[in-house]
């Protein structure tokens, strides 16, 4: 129950930088061996696509984990802020950062982040609506 306040993009950001500090010699963007489609076509990715798709789909889980109201919540979007906020500085200050995969991680974490407290506004507009209507009809 402790882990639902934390945000679950520090797992791509975690995977991300013990590749880069253990393993400095994979390349976010060497293909990996193509698959072949129906339509006669190669599709290629690489470690960097598979890591954006993961994280992708952390996103769609933490912007349902927003729609949730309490103090849990709050803290869980001021932890995104944190995220972010290390992110951007490990963007702007790491060499092994300075790659399209890191800056698009980036970019979801800052969506993650907005839409956490755009959210949670919305949320908390509606309650009152809510709560205030209750009052006037009861």
């Amino acid at each position: 129950m402790f882990l639902i306040g934390v945000p679950l993009l520090i797992v791509p950001f975690l995977i991300y930088n013990a590749v880069a500090l253990f393993a400095p010699s994979v390349s976010w963007v060497e293909p990996l061996p193509p698959i072949a489609m129906v339509s006669g076509g190669k599709w290629e990715m690489s470690y960097g696509d598979i890591l954006i798709v993961f994280a992708i789909i952390l996103l769609f889980v933490e912007i349902v984990k927003a729609t949730r109201i309490g103090m849990r919540t709050i803290i869980a979007h001021m932890l995104s802020a944190v995220l972010f906020a290390a992110c951007l500085v490990e963007f702007l200050l790491v060499r092994q950062a300075a790659t399209s995969t890191f800056f698009i991680l980036l970019v979801i974490t800052f969506v993650e982040m907005l839409a956490g407290f755009t959210i949670s506004i919305r949320t908390a507009q509606r309650n009152i609506e809510l709560d205030t209507a209750d009052k006037v009809g009861g």
